[in-house]
């Protein structure tokens, strides 16, 4: 009965301790439904729900415990031990045979401290807290790939849900001229050619249309995808400085409906993606703001902030130390020792006390063992001067790419003014009959292309820049820090 008293307590408690794992597991921070996010708030989720952001936080408590078992060698080491032992003799002769027995029991405890190890434990001690400090700086290098990403993303959603206002005003644009085309085509003034060409396009653009509100929906679940969150709500996130495309979808008016044919339909002008892209100083309009860095200062910088880099200094420390700790095993140790005991048999104790000088070693393994360690100090090393190599190069990349697109965007700004007068005017002549169905049809193509283009040069500036301030390590509006992981 007592047995399975026991079991039914034990199975409980190992119940509620997995529904308590189980609940910390689950527990994450989500969005509620209709909200309206920020990049900063996705930003903040997703530090707060990464398991790689806690994958790190756990290895440092990991580092951290190494220290602490390093430090506990300076520390006394306690044995106890008991025993209890019977012996039965028996012994015989031609006259006589004899039995004996006795019962011993004994008590012992002893106590030993290191005194000196020639400075053995003190490497030990440092490598291991080279190595926290390395476990801290993966940690915040895991937070920037965090945040890196999660601006990628956001950008991400924001040029989706530009190019789906593209086509929905594309497909407005279609409906309007296959509506004016039938009323030109049934007061004979155009073809069916012309009519069935505006019946294909109208298809066409609500078919991109489609593709396009696919791939703003897959953008968004690869954003929810970085903050870690599942079963997400409708929610809107906002634009930002950067990248801050003012969107507008209108409702141009049937032509079917209108009255007087010889009037020209309603001006498409207000159909665009942007009222700023009439603006000449578009960069200043989206406060897409100088960078204020050179590139030699970015490099400086780099190699000043990332932390990555730091923690490869720190490891190639931890094995410096750790030659250090190989080359000192060949010292010898001395050590402290107390000990008493007692035995019941004769009621006799005993106490000791005691310094040992010792020492252990196989050479020959002993110096494969300090080559190896040199040979890990080497690679750190050369890991180190790779890295640097490595983040110059990534610096150089996302700089000169960022200042491109930086140079880009003022004029694709203006190509889309230029395609959308075109377009206007290529409207114009088509609806008193000087133009044809093609000329007005390129012109809306390479005005919408020039939407497009637009849009992706500005996506692929503040990836560029996200990208530059990553590999710079600059200092981010939002971040965690390692004591607020849970």
């Amino acid at each position: 009965m007592r047995f399975c008293i026991k079991n039914i307590i034990a199975l409980c408690l190992s119940f509620t301790l997995l529904t308590s794992i189980s609940a910390c597991a689950i527990e994450e921070i989500t969005i509620e439904k209709d909200s309206i996010v920020t990049i900063n708030d996705c930003i903040r989720i997703a530090l707060e729900n990464s398991p790689i952001i806690k994958r790190f936080k756990y290895n440092y408590g990991v580092s951290k415990s190494n220290v602490g078992i390093a430090k506990a060698a300076y520390f006394p080491t306690l044995g106890v031990s008991t025993g209890y032992t019977f012996n039965d003799t028996a012994s015989s002769s031609r006259y006589s045979r004899n039995m004996t027995g006795t019962n011993n029991y004994n008590v012992q405890a002893s106590l030993n401290q290191l005194i000196w190890n020639f400075g053995k434990t003190n490497a030990n001690i440092r490598m291991q807290k080279f190595n926290l400090i390395t476990a801290l700086f993966n940690f915040d290098d895991g937070v920037l790939d965090t945040i890196y990403e999660v601006k990628t993303n956001y950008y991400g959603v924001l040029a989706a849900k530009a190019a789906v206002d593209i086509n929905k005003a594309n497909v407005q644009i279609n409906e309007r001229n296959y509506q004016r085309t039938k009323a030109y085509f049934d007061e004979g003034i155009r073809s069916k050619i012309d009519l069935v060409n505006a019946e294909v396009n109208l298809s066409d653009s609500k078919v991109t249309l489609v593709n396009a509100e696919k791939a703003y929906k897959n953008a968004m679940v690869t954003l929810n995808n970085s903050m870690y969150i599942a079963f997400t709500p409708d929610y809107e996130i906002t634009p930002t400085e950067t990248f801050n495309l003012s969107t507008y979808t209108i409702d141009l008016e049937e032509l079917d409906k209108r009255n007087n044919l010889d009037t020209l339909p309603e001006d498409v002008q207000d159909a665009t993606l942007t009222s700023s892209v009439e603006k000449t100083d578009i960069i200043t309009d989206y406060k897409f703001e100088e960078f204020p860095y050179t590139f030699e200062k970015s490099v400086e910088l780099a190699y000043k902030n990332r932390p990555d880099l730091k923690a490869y200094d720190a490891t190639l420390k931890a094995m410096e130390e750790n030659l250090l700790y190989i080359k000192r095993e060949y010292f010898p140790e001395l050590s402290a020792s107390a000990g008493y005991g007692y035995r019941n048999m004769n009621s006799t104790s005993s106490f000791n006390v005691g310094v040992t000088l010792s020492s252990s070693v196989n050479i020959l393994s002993k110096k494969h063992e300090i080559d190896s360690g040199k040979l890990q100090v080497k690679l750190a090393q050369n890991e180190i001067d790779l890295l640097k190599q490595n983040v110059y190069f990534e610096v150089q990349n996302a700089y000169v790419n960022m200042i491109e697109l930086e140079k880009q965007i003022p004029l694709l700004a203006v190509k889309v003014r230029q395609t959308l007068e075109n377009f206007e005017l290529a409207d114009g002549r088509y609806a008193v009959g000087l133009g044809d169905f093609i000329e007005l049809q390129d012109a809306k193509v390479q005005y919408n292309n020039a939407q497009h283009n637009y849009v992706q040069t500005v996506y692929n500036y503040n990836v560029a820049r996200a990208a530059l301030e990553k590999a710079m390590a600059l200092p981010q509006d939002v971040t965690i820090a390692i004591e607020d992981v849970n």
